[in-house]
């Protein structure tokens, strides 16, 4: 009974936030375009005609209605109630999300806090220095209230573990906002990190968690039918910072290695699997910048899918190789848990060959002489 609850609390997280964006951002979309909140074709943009943005907000509202549903029905229903209709297990799971409903409504507030900023920065561009203090400012409330915390150990201190979770949701965050340069690329790779998120806290044995991946993956599932190449909505800055954000959360608080069962902490190398292609157009694309002496938070056409492009794949084709290649080495993160050291050497060589077949592929063409 309880798997089968689980299954339940898990397919109607995904189904809840599917439909929910499926509806918004087809409203989105119109409202948009209806005021004039649009892309309009730049220098380093690849569109040719002004796109509706608004696709941020949708994902947005899509994952915060099912949650604030959620919220309302455990704060208001009694415990025996819930137990008395749905089961003892669902009950259990309701007593846990009560539990934690200040923790998570913290993190929601931090999420909404960079949706604002990134619509404020589709409207008028805001400038990469106030975005980057004002991303940092939101991550350590968020840490520090909700208590998101990474590398929690005797032998690290409280305020470098709180640092190190800081900068993670930073990176992160920014590396889905630099992934959002083509159709479908950020919301489909965002997805596929959610699934593997989802797995390893099922693995892991988590319920609340994992839900709320899918719930997440759901809405970006929804808005992909509207992004996918080529794209009729964009979700800006306002969705790219959110769902970043958002996965790097998630990544945090997702169990991966447990102190006290004796296991080597192979598995704290999980969320860098996980997130290996997001993490490799960052650092690569700062790299270029740095070496070209620019300002490295510009935007420009040197991503890794830009770089594809030039080898005549269409965008669609761009967008499916970097999909599979992050299911890859998320497939490969489910594997880490309870791995010994030659089984999570394999994983991460399975990885950087990955990352070796992006780059070899990305490698600018020869030219004729």
């Amino acid at each position: 009974m309880e798997a089968q609850a689980i299954g339940i609390i898990l397919a109607a997280a995904a189904l809840a936030g599917f439909t929910c964006s499926v509806a918004l951002t087809r409203a989105a979309r119109r409202i948009a375009t209806r005021v004039g909140f649009v892309d309009r074709p730049q220098a380093h943009k690849t569109h040719a005609a002004p796109i509706p943005y608004g696709g941020g907000s949708a994902i947005l509202a899509a994952t915060l209605a099912p949650l604030a549903l959620l919220l309302i029905a455990i704060s208001t229903l009694t415990p025996e109630w819930i137990e008395h209709t749905l089961g003892e297990s669902l009950a259990a799971y309701a007593g846990g999300a009560r539990t934690r409903s200040a923790h998570l409504l913290v993190i929601l507030g931090g999420g909404v806090a960079l949706h604002l900023l990134g619509l404020l920065d589709d409207l008028r561009p805001q400038g990469p220095r106030r975005k980057l203090l004002a991303m940092t400012l939101v991550s350590a409330l968020v840490c520090w209230l909700a208590d998101v915390r990474i590398a929690q150990f005797d032998f690290i201190p409280a305020g470098a573990s709180l640092a190190l979770s800081v900068a993670w949701i930073v990176v992160i965050t920014n590396a889905f906002n630099f992934l959002d340069n083509m159709d479908g690329l950020s919301a489909g790779i965002a997805l596929v990190c959610c699934a593997a998120l989802a797995a390893c806290g099922i693995l892991a044995g988590q319920v609340l968690v994992p839900a709320l991946a899918l719930l997440l993956a759901g809405a970006l599932c929804g808005f992909l039918l509207f992004n996918f190449p080529p794209a009729s909505i964009y979700m800006g800055d306002s969705g790219s910072l959110l769902i970043g954000y958002m996965l790097a959360v998630i990544s945090v608080r997702t169990s991966y290695y447990d102190s006290g069962a004796g296991l080597p902490p192979f598995a704290l190398a999980m969320p860098l699997v996980v997130l290996a292609l997001p993490l490799y157009d960052f650092v690569t694309v700062i790299s270029i910048r740095l070496s070209e002496g620019r300002n490295p938070m510009r935007g420009d056409q040197r991503h890794f899918s830009h770089r594809l492009r030039e080898h005549g794949l269409s965008k669609r084709a761009v967008v499916l190789t970097i999909y599979l290649a992050t299911a890859v080495t998320g497939l490969a993160a489910t594997l880490i848990p309870g791995a010994s050291l030659r089984e999570t050497m394999t994983i991460l060589a399975i990885v950087v060959g990955t990352l070796l077949v992006i780059a070899i592929l990305e490698t600018p063409p020869r030219k004729e002489s």
